[in-house]
């Protein structure tokens, strides 16, 4: 606790620690950890990235360079979505609609000083990934949760709930498709039903397709509101590097908004970082246009993952879990009141590292996070351990 006379902001005070921090910080050191709390994989970045960031280096691009990002990326961004999306507004993506930032918190961050200030609510479905409510507390403005309801097939948002928790302070509703942690995937019907609600009531949709590419059904994405908007919309697209390429440590990624709020968002970026660093934009630019096969094989791998793990797990007549996008399985434990305790044990008595579901919100508890991008024998091992556990009376 901050001693008073510091006279720190409210918000300050306010930013609640990180549940999945807590968990991870009494496995700090030991060697004999499964770590499967954190949301990445395990793969090391691809080498012609680094090589492209390495050569931006040598060639000296160390220099300031367009808030919103070099013309190349944004271009390159573009190009991406065109090929993803197949120019679903009826013509090609605008490299102006694309905003480079320092990591897709930042653009969440971003995003939500575009669209809320203090006082203000932004509706959030949950369990979902905390750092969201967090950087809405931050900026003075709070978040309404809209607790989402489990079922065996996949999680199920309530739209009449989500509408009757629109109040005279709510500017914006938050949208994480696949979802972390859930893995829930909103389908093209419901898309099209939240973003009516959205016109109706005149809210903003911040849209994070941070794992759109992270789908088993063999489509090349997640179903996505691109398909849907028009340039009039009000919907902010924040994204990331970190996760289709292997870039967690890097930090960068990017808004996709409509190019009329330019000057506010390059404004935004200008007074937080002035800017992303050259040699990572370079390095970006390479994972979009070379990146591809690496994305594939990485999802190869999460499939099998998740295969392996779910096969094991559903084995106990204790856990229930529904099939997940992302590269999360959120799974339930039954019995299990505190997640956060349970986590805790699991850690101490067999080295599983898995996220406790109240850190994602009330509607997680009882349940837990496992990241499946890692070796399946590592995902094999931690859920054998688990059942271990759960056998013997936890």
């Amino acid at each position: 606790m901050i001693s008073p006379p510091l006279s720190i902001s409210p918000q300050a005070v306010a930013a609640p620690a990180s549940g999945i921090a807590a968990v991870m910080k009494h496995g700090f050191g030991r060697s004999d950890i499964i770590p499967l709390w954190v949301g990445e994989g395990d793969l090391p970045t691809p080498a012609v990235i680094c090589h492209a960031a390495a050569a931006a280096l040598e060639r000296g691009e160390t220099f300031y360079m367009p808030q919103p990002g070099i013309p190349e990326l944004r271009r390159a961004l573009a190009e991406y979505h065109d090929r993803v999306y197949h120019g679903l507004f009826g013509k090609q993506f605008e490299p102006g609609r694309f905003f480079v930032t320092g990591s897709g918190m930042q653009a969440i961050q971003l995003a939500v000083r575009v669209v809320a200030g203090v006082g203000d609510e932004i509706l959030v479905p949950t369990p979902a990934w905390p750092n969201f409510s967090a950087a809405v507390g931050v900026a003075g403005a709070h978040v309404r949760e809209v607790a989402m309801q489990f079922d065996p097939t996949g999680w199920i948002l309530d739209l009449a709930l989500l509408e009757a928790s629109i109040s005279p302070k709510t500017r914006a509703i938050f949208l994480n498709s696949p979802s972390n942690p859930t893995g829930w995937t909103a389908g093209p019907l419901l898309l099209k039903a939240i973003l009516d609600l959205s016109r109706k009531h005149g809210l903003w949709i911040i849209a994070d397709e941070v794992y759109g590419r992270f789908t088993y059904s063999r489509a090349l994405a997640a179903p996505s509101l691109h398909s849907l908007i028009t340039e009039e919309d009000r919907v902010l697209f924040v994204n990331t590097f970190s996760k289709n390429w292997a870039m967690t440590g890097w930090r960068i990624g990017w808004i996709e908004a409509p190019v009329a709020l330019g000057p506010a968002i390059e404004n935004l970026i200008q007074y937080s970082t002035s800017g992303v660093a050259v040699f990572m934009q370079r390095a970006a630019c390479t994972a979009l246009n070379d990146g591809e096969a690496f994305l594939t094989a990485q999802m190869d791998r999460c499939r099998r993952g998740l295969e392996r793990v779910s096969s094991v797990l559903a084995t106990s007549s204790r856990i229930h879990f529904a099939p997940p996008g992302a590269f999360y399985l959120f799974f339930g434990i039954d019995g299990v009141t505190d997640s956060t305790a349970f986590a805790g044990r699991l850690l101490r008595e067999t080295g599983v590292g898995l996220a406790p579901g109240r850190a994602f919100g009330m509607a997680g508890e009882g349940y837990f996070r496992l990241c499946f991008a890692r070796e399946t024998e590592d995902l094999a091992t931690a859920a054998e351990r688990l059942l271990e556990l759960l056998n013997h009376g936890a």
